[in-house]
């Protein structure tokens, strides 16, 4: 049976980030893919040029459209641009208890190009997290999020608990802007066991999309029927095998290859 993927996400029209890397993801995960799309960006992998934002009713609209028609097994949302979309969003989950929900909180691009209104990192905080069996920031979406800053793997630590303590399952802090030899993420659910996923950090100059892949990755898994340890794990090694097959596309960040297959047999065996 084939298993159905739902993004609720922007769309990025240089094809690295955004509901295009979600699509792709979940299309090499053989997973299904449907899509919400809050907001257009005018983008290439120099940056954000413009972002024309879709009407909250629309995005209704959209939601409808697919539930009414697939039996969604898992969902990510990534950038929501601004409260009125958050609510509607959120709202339109909450009352659905949609199983299986990924939330990716894009707040800043790659470029540095800001992704999400000020208003809404609190529509974030208090409507959307609750809702997540998973939410994965990176370490500044982290301290955005808790208001602390992150400076070590400790720290990591510390931010996922007081993320946790907004209602989410459990908590993915990606700490590869950290820097070092190794790329380290923590994983800490409900029950207080803490994970760390680690992988060889590969020397990429200015990566693009990584954390849309990630998130669209352990959707995937979970709609492939995963436990949610195991999901982050192959998100986590199709990521770092999509870097390390990354191409120069274009002649700013680099995306990744996601034409590189998932190694479900080791997780699955």
């Amino acid at each position: 049976m084939v298993r159905v993927a739902l993004t609720i996400a922007g769309s990025d029209s240089g094809g690295g980030a955004g509901i295009q890397a979600d699509l792709k993801t979940f299309g090499a995960f053989g997973v299904f893919g449907t899509t919400v799309i809050t907001a257009l960006t005018a983008q290439n992998t120099y940056g954000v040029r413009a972002v024309a934002e879709v009407s909250p009713a629309f995005i209704r609209s959209q939601l409808d459209a697919v539930r009414e028609d697939f039996a969604i097994a898992a969902a990510k949302t990534g950038m929501l641009a601004r409260r009125a979309i958050i609510e509607v969003v959120a709202s339109y989950l909450g009352a659905r208890r949609l199983r299986n929900l990924v939330v990716d909180p894009v707040m800043v691009a790659a470029s540095g190009d800001v992704l999400l209104a000020p208003d809404a990192i609190e529509a974030l905080r208090e409507l959307m997290l609750p809702l997540a069996t998973v939410v994965t920031p990176n370490v500044r979406e982290a301290e955005m999020l808790t208001g602390t800053v992150v400076r070590d793997l400790e720290g990591m630590h510390r931010t996922a608990q007081a993320i946790l303590e907004l209602g989410p399952q459990a908590v993915l802090v990606k700490g590869g802007r950290l820097g070092g030899a190794a790329s380290i993420d923590v994983l800490l659910g409900k029950n207080g066991e803490a994970r760390e996923f680690k992988a060889p950090r590969v020397p990429i100059d200015r990566p693009h999309g990584t954390g849309c892949t990630l998130s669209a990755a352990i959707a995937a898994a979970l709609a492939l029927g995963m436990p949610l340890d195991k999901a982050v794990e192959v998100a986590k090694d199709y990521v770092t095998r999509a870097l390390l097959g990354a191409e120069r596309v274009g002649h700013g960040a680099t995306p990744l290859n996601h034409l590189i297959r998932p190694d479900l047999d080791k997780v699955i065996n």
